[in-house]
């Protein structure tokens, strides 16, 4: 469910006050454009550094997620902006992160981000799973197939799983935000949920799979029954978000995965 978006003055005072007893006096902000899932996000400017603070309601929905955020940021790889303080005041829950001087990836083919993207991925996947509560994959798809496909899903990696452009931050390197989702799993959840990205950025099926199987070798290895069943529970998922909101760039995404199972089914095992 999207929050509405305000300003940082628009933040009740004794929220604000809050954050200050963690940042000193703000100096100035800016507001985020991009994004839905919470009610601040900006650019926060202090006489002693520069930070990035979101938030949402206390009893907003979007609360949980912003709580699994907190809670798995100990454990990400080094290039994830480092949780700096994490406060509830005024009805507000609010967090502040290590400030990113970037811009979104661009997936096309042939773009010269795609490297540093495989290569945050593969960071990814050779961290260790923390051992606390998290999602697991067979428990996240299991509406969307069978018990013997499930079975397919069960891991031990720490995945992401929303893989989108908007989620990977580019300066020198590729860095892996908006950790909403964290999911234990096997390790070919996350190159699979990328290559559906790819597409989506114009790269054909053949074409994203052929770069992941050069990039990760978890996606080298997996079973092609595995990632057929994966790919059609993905796809029924992206028939769902589209149906409850019918976006067009949802409906595409969603007609992508189907063309990527039909993709799937074809190829050679």
């Amino acid at each position: 469910m999207p929050v509405d978006r305000i300003r940082w003055d628009d933040l009740p005072l004794a929220a604000r006050d809050a954050v200050e007893q963690y940042t000193g006096p703000v100096l100035r902000t800016k507001s985020a454009d991009a994004g839905a899932n919470s009610g601040i996000a900006a650019t926060v400017h202090t006489t002693a550094a520069t930070l990035f603070v979101k938030g949402v309601p206390t009893d907003h929905p979007q609360a949980r997620t912003q709580q699994r955020e907190v809670t798995i940021n100990p454990y990400l790889p080094p290039s994830c902006p480092r949780l700096l303080w994490h406060v509830q005041a005024a009805g507000w829950d609010l967090v502040g992160y290590e400030h990113l001087v970037g811009r979104h990836a661009d997936y096309a083919p042939g773009s010269p981000d795609l490297p540093l993207v495989a290569r945050a991925v593969v960071e990814l996947q050779n961290t260790p799973c923390p051992d606390i509560e998290l999602k697991r994959a067979e428990d996240r798809w299991s509406g969307y197939t069978g018990p013997a496909g499930v079975e397919q899903l069960v891991g031990d990696t720490l995945l992401h799983t929303d893989l989108a452009p908007h989620n990977m931050l580019v300066t020198d390197r590729a860095h892996l935000i908006d950790w909403a989702w964290p999911t234990r799993g096997a390790a070919w959840i996350d190159p699979a949920v990328l290559i559906l990205r790819l597409t989506e950025a114009g790269h054909t099926p053949e074409g994203a799979d052929a770069w992941a199987r050069e990039q990760f070798p978890s996606w080298a290895a997996a079973s092609h029954a595995s990632v057929a069943a994966f790919s059609e529970a993905n796809a029924r998922t992206w028939d769902e978000i589209a149906r409850n909101d019918p976006q067009d760039w949802k409906k595409r995404v969603g007609r992508l995965a189907h063309d990527w199972v039909t993709y799937w089914r074809t190829r050679a095992s």
